[in-house]
């Protein structure tokens, strides 16, 4: 079958599915999803490999529906169970499940931290279908007793990859030893390590194997580029940047937490309209920030790689790696943001000598040289105007005179020598080194700010 001709009603999905599908406006399935369906719908268990933004949730929610749809659960006990890294993903699954199965009368819960566990725990009691759930949480109510494993007969372990970075291995091998033996078992990735390949071969049988692209690769879509900057102009070469593409949906990612905050400290200054994310902060608050973002209330988000994964907004136009990840792999999660669904996007890393080795990583893992943009030199250089005053012309040199008699210049011994003052010049504020957002001089745009 030709993917690039082949539709959703071609795949073996039932009249019900493929309503939902068309209320959303889909009826051409990406590659992921033209290979993975058939197999899924088959009972086999499969390995995808595919970077983010491809379609791998509906690659399994489809055929997930399409098999669940001729039953029903029973109190405490879910059918099918899906597991993800973070939050943010396991609540965009079940917002993508209750889409495609709202004419099939099939149930979900969303069990994650953060949230009322009262809550999750009756939804529970009253059963449902499937299970969408991070590691933690789940094995917290399954460890209360609210919770009963014997009747799963799908489970999904979706962004494997990340599971592993996450540290979340030990915990889906117990869950994985809840759970009956013979079930069909689904696992998605963006990259295929050894280490993944280890995991598979513990949690599948026979499975076949669906790669779209090459692994670690990164979306032609996405034009990528490098600004080489200092610690000290890092923070200005952020906001010149911003200046040039205003008007963008725009992510920053920052390595740590703290950075973060600065970050969005130093936005909000400018007055741009922006917001934060990170694993510090409530569940209530992150997801504020997330719907003010995807509104567009929000033009910026600042996050860490806790919203690496997750994020479904199909315009986002431009990506800013403020830091460069420590994992190279991270960088191809990253960018991954924009160039969705075959729509063009912009990722800019900003380099400091320290981070060099970072983009070095990068640049062997994707296999291919990033180009470096400069930044024009008026914006590059922007300083304050007093910072560079005139300097005054010299004086006309004077006509020469007899020189005059020498006053006396001995001092009365009442009077003492004044003393030099030797107490510290103290520097101007220009020559702080507080990297904030003062002092830039970058006038931007009104549509940009949150005013």
């Amino acid at each position: 079958m030709n993917e690039e001709t082949v539709l959703f009603s071609d795949l073996g999905l039932s009249e019900v599915i493929l309503k939902a599908l068309n209320d959303t406006g889909y009826t051409k399935p990406t590659p992921i999803q033209a290979q993975a369906i058939p197999h899924v719908l088959m009972m086999r268990d499969v390995i995808g490999i595919a970077q983010t933004g491809t379609g791998k949730t509906a690659s399994f929610t489809l055929p997930m529906i399409e098999i669940l749809q001729n039953g029903r659960s029973k109190a405490r006990m879910p059918r099918a169970l899906v597991l993800s890294p973070t939050r943010e993903l396991s609540a965009q699954i079940q917002e993508n499940f209750v889409r495609y199965a709202k004419y099939t009368g099939l149930t979900s819960a969303l069990l994650v931290g953060g949230s009322d566990m009262q809550e999750q725990s009756a939804k529970l009691e009253r059963g449902v279908d499937v299970l969408i759930a991070t590691p933690g949480r789940l094995l917290d109510h399954f460890g209360r007793g609210a919770l009963l494993m014997t009747a799963v007969n799908i489970l999904v372990i979706d962004e494997a990859d990340r599971m592993l970075d996450m540290g979340f291995i030990p915990d889906i091998e117990k869950i994985v030893g809840m759970l009956p033996p013979m079930r069909q078992t689904l696992m998605f990735t963006a990259t295929m390590s050894s280490s993944i390949e280890k995991i598979a071969s513990k949690f599948l049988s026979n499975p076949k194997q669906i790669t779209v692209s090459r692994p670690s690769s990164t979306a032609t879509t996405v034009t990528q580029e490098v600004v080489h900057t200092s610690d000290r102009g890092k923070n200005h070469d952020l906001l010149a940047l911003l200046k040039q593409h205003a008007g963008l949906s725009t992510l920053i990612f920052c390595n740590r937490k703290t950075d973060v905050d600065k970050v969005h400290r130093i936005l909000h200054q400018q007055k741009l309209a922006s917001v934060a994310i990170h694993g510090d902060m409530v569940q209530s608050k992150r997801y504020e920030n997330l719907n003010a973002f995807k509104s567009g209330t929000a033009q910026i988000i600042v996050c860490s790689d806790v919203a690496a994964r997750g994020l479904d907004i199909p315009d986002v136009a431009l990506v800013v790696n403020y830091d460069m990840p420590f994992n190279a792999e991270d960088y191809v999660h990253r960018i991954g943001r924009t160039g969705r669904a075959g729509k063009s996007g912009k990722t800019i890393a900003l380099i400091t000598p320290e981070q060099d080795k970072y983009l070095q990583a990068v640049e062997k893992l994707i296999e291919q040289k990033l180009p470096v943009l400069t930044l024009g030199a008026q914006e590059k250089k922007a300083v304050p105007p007093q910072a560079s005053a005139p300097v005054p012309a010299p004086a006309p040199a004077a006509k020469t005179q007899p020189a005059a008699p020498k006053p006396d210049t001995k001092r009365p011994e009442s009077q003492p020598p004044k003393q030099q003052d030797k107490r510290p010049r103290k520097q101007d504020d220009a020559d702080d080194g507080d990297n904030d957002a003062k002092g830039f001089g970058l006038d931007l745009p009104a549509f940009m700010s949150g005013r």
